[in-house]
């Protein structure tokens, strides 16, 4: 593949405004905001919203100045025939205030900390404007903007009539603002809506900010609920993922500035684990990111001396904020639990890409090992794979994964019962169980036969299948590790790489120690698989043939087994890579050790030194100039701060991205249902449309 790419490298609790504590009447009934509360819009009930000002400032902390209480806060109850009774406080008698419709809001009598005096200060504009938009929310009442530029500040009530205004301004040769005056009371009974005109994107930021940090996977629903039971407002469910992601975005950095770093960041990866593979390539032509492939030591260490010559391929497309596609190339350990061996990361999903991420597996088990292992891979069918596979593996046995392939027959034909019958198909060791199964699926429906007939059984069935799967028939791997790289696969490039690299160093540490408490020869699952293997062959009939060859008979029928190829009739054996229960039960008659006759793969030691090596930390970003001022980089990298590269040049379309994963799927292989009426069972047209006379 010509390739024109410029290589670098080597082939809580929810915390709302603890200085301003809100205590909700018990009494109340509240509405709580969720994924379909309705959104209020209060944009056009005034002319100057409270937020819309010269001066603001959305990162900075609420100001603590704050006076205490708002002189003579009135209270809202709701009355039995739906009207708002607005009692007073204070001794002067004020008439009854009544709505058309009847307010559904929490009010509570603020503590002390809500009061604004006159000659108040604040060190500026902004501290002041948040002061009173915390105050107006408090307080349940809103603020519209009068006047705001560097010097003055007036805001009044925004309800019409009521008197309460507002004013403030800049001390002589100081940036700190102070009260000047504020005029009368309120009289107006307080806001007679759900949400709150300074509730904006912002003040949600804010308010849920400390929480976000402490748990990142607090959802919009629950902040949601706690703003209403805090506060008393309703907001939309749009506003409070608005002000997550806004929180987010400021907690975990600038996407370009991770691309400008991946040269750094590559250099970290192998000075920290020596001999570990990480290389990012551009467009020469303006520095775009194209490509990045990273794979550890301790991976490709564990990979090759320890695990089943089986891979499995899978991508997962990126969440953030560019588009891009994550590939992966992922093992099996003797314990049957993914073992990741390769990433990389590129700007689309296409032919050209997956030939690249192939030929650099490719190469890097090729510099490894002098005798690179004959290869099982498992993908799903799509073509560019299928391709690349043959181009860069071509002596290598590739399936295709049972889990993709059921989902599409799912699709097509919508029966259960036909699902199952395939997937009996594709576990049946012998090809006459295999084509009776077949015919199991044709007796139900010829369409769906002749759709799995189309798909060469070599390619999935184990009947068929010429290489050693070990019993594994999907390949799934993005599924499996749905939990943290669907959370990985929306932040910036290089945090999205750390936070894989910290999985495995876990995984790899976990996974080493619970070793260590192993007393059995074989790994949990394959002793497990044996015993139950001895436990059936205690019933077998074995006769003896020679020294390796054995006709063992069994309420199932006979077999014969080959103790010296380590072959059965059954192919239970040779394709599982552990003894079946004939084997078992020949290898007892001639009081032979069956772990002996297991795969290497399987046993503890083995497992052990797939993850002997570690993958090592690699330090905090604000580390890496320091390191290369003092020397700390490879040989022959002293420009790679001086290499800067640009984000790909596609960002992904606005709006929430999904989350349910989308499988893609070769879908020109398959064959289009044919639809048949079940009236006049012609094809071409459903009963709802049938024409034909009765």
């Amino acid at each position: 593949m010509e390739n024109h790419d410029v290589i670098i490298g080597n082939h809580h609790e929810l915390l709302l405004d603890h200085e301003m504590p809100i205590i909700p009447n018990p009494n109340t009934n509240h509405h709580h905001g969720n994924g379909d509360a309705t959104e209020f819009d209060n944009s056009n009930q005034h002319q100057n919203r409270f937020d819309d000002g010269n001066v603001d400032d959305d990162n900075d902390d609420v100001d603590h100045g704050i006076g205490q209480q708002l002189v003579n806060h009135h209270e809202m109850i709701i009355s039995n025939d739906h009207h708002l009774v607005e009692h007073q406080n204070s001794d002067v008698g004020v008439e009854p205030v009544s709505f058309q419709n009847p307010v559904i809001q929490i009010r509570t009598t603020p503590p002390p900390s809500y009061e604004l005096m006159v000659g108040q200060e604040f060190p500026d504009v902004a501290s002041c404007r948040r002061a009173l938009r915390h105050t107006a929310i408090a307080l349940h009442f809103e603020i519209q903007t009068v006047k705001s530029d560097k010097t003055r500040f007036t805001a009044k009530c925004a309800s019409e009539g009521c008197p309460w205004r507002i004013h403030a301004a800049k001390l002589p040769g100081l940036p700190t603002f102070s009260i000047r005056t504020i005029h009368e009371e309120h009289n107006c009974g307080g806001i007679a809506h759900l949400g709150h005109q300074q509730a904006s994107v912002d003040w949600v930021a804010n308010t849920v900010e400390q929480r976000l940090k402490e748990n990142p996977q607090c959802k919009p629903k629950d902040i949601l609920e706690e703003i209403h039971r805090a506060h008393g407002i309703t907001l939309s469910y749009k506003q409070a993922w608005r002000g997550k992601e806004r929180i987010m975005a400021a907690l975990r950095g600038s996407f370009e500035e991770d691309y400008r770093l991946l040269p750094q960041y590559c250099e970290q990866i192998r000075r920290t684990n020596p001999n570990s593979i990480a290389s990012v390539y551009v467009d020469p032509a303006d520095n775009c990111f194209q490509r990045l492939f990273i794979s550890f030591q301790a991976s490709i260490h564990g990979f090759l001396n320890a695990c089943r010559p089986l891979l499995g391929l899978d991508r997962a497309v990126l969440k953030n904020k560019y588009l891009g596609t994550l590939l992966l190339a992922t093992g099996f350990d003797g314990d049957g639990a993914l073992f990741p061996l390769a990433f990389g990361v590129v700007d689309q999903e296409n032919e050209e890409n997956w030939m690249w991420f192939l030929s650099e597996l490719r190469s890097l088990l090729e510099i490894n090992t002098e005798n690179m292992p004959r290869l099982t891979i498992l993908s799903d069918r799509n073509k560019n794979i299928v391709d690349a596979v043959e181009v860069n593996f071509p002596i290598a046995f590739h399936g295709f994964c049972m889990h993709h392939l059921s989902e599409s027959f799912r699709k097509e034909f919508n029966n259960t019962m036909l699902v199952n019958h395939l997937w009996d198909a594709a576990n049946a060791l012998t090809i006459m169980e295999f084509e009776s199964k077949i015919l199991e699926i044709e007796e139900i429906s010829q369409e769906a036969a002749y759709w799995i007939r189309r798909v060469p059984p070599r390619l999935w069935a184990t009947a068929y299948f010429e290489g050693t799967r070990f019993g594994h028939l999907t390949a799934n791997i993005v599924e499996s590790l749905n939990v943290w790289i669907l959370e990985a696969s929306g932040l910036p490039i290089i945090q999205m790489m750390e936070s894989i690299r910290r999985q495995l160093m876990t995984w790899f540490s976990e996974r080493r120690e619970a070793s260590m408490q192993w007393t059995s020869i074989l790994v949990p699952t394959a002793e497990r698989r044996v015993l139950e293997a001895i436990e059936r062959a205690q019933t077998y009939q074995v006769l003896k043939a020679n020294e390796a060859e054995f006709e063992v008979i069994s309420h199932e029928g006979t077999n014969i087994v080959d103790i010296r190829n380590r072959r059965c009739q059954c192919s239970g054996w040779q394709l599982n890579g552990l003894p079946c229960a004939h084997a078992v039960a020949a290898l007892l008659s001639c009081r032979q050790n069956v772990h002996r006759f297991t795969e290497s793969c399987f046993t503890v030691a083995t497992y052990r030194r797939a993850y002997s090596q570690a993958i090592h930390p690699v330090p905090d970003k604000t580390l890496w100039s320091e390191m290369t001022d003092l020397g700390l980089q490879d040989e022959g990298s002293s420009s790679v701060n001086e290499i800067v590269i640009n984000p790909p040049k596609c960002t992904r379309h606005p709006g929430r991205p999904r989350k349910r994963r989308v499988r893609s799927e070769d879908r020109r292989s398959c064959v289009k249902r044919i639809v048949r009426c079940s009236r006049c069972n012609q094809t071409g047209h459903f009963r709802t449309t049938c024409s034909a006379p009765i």
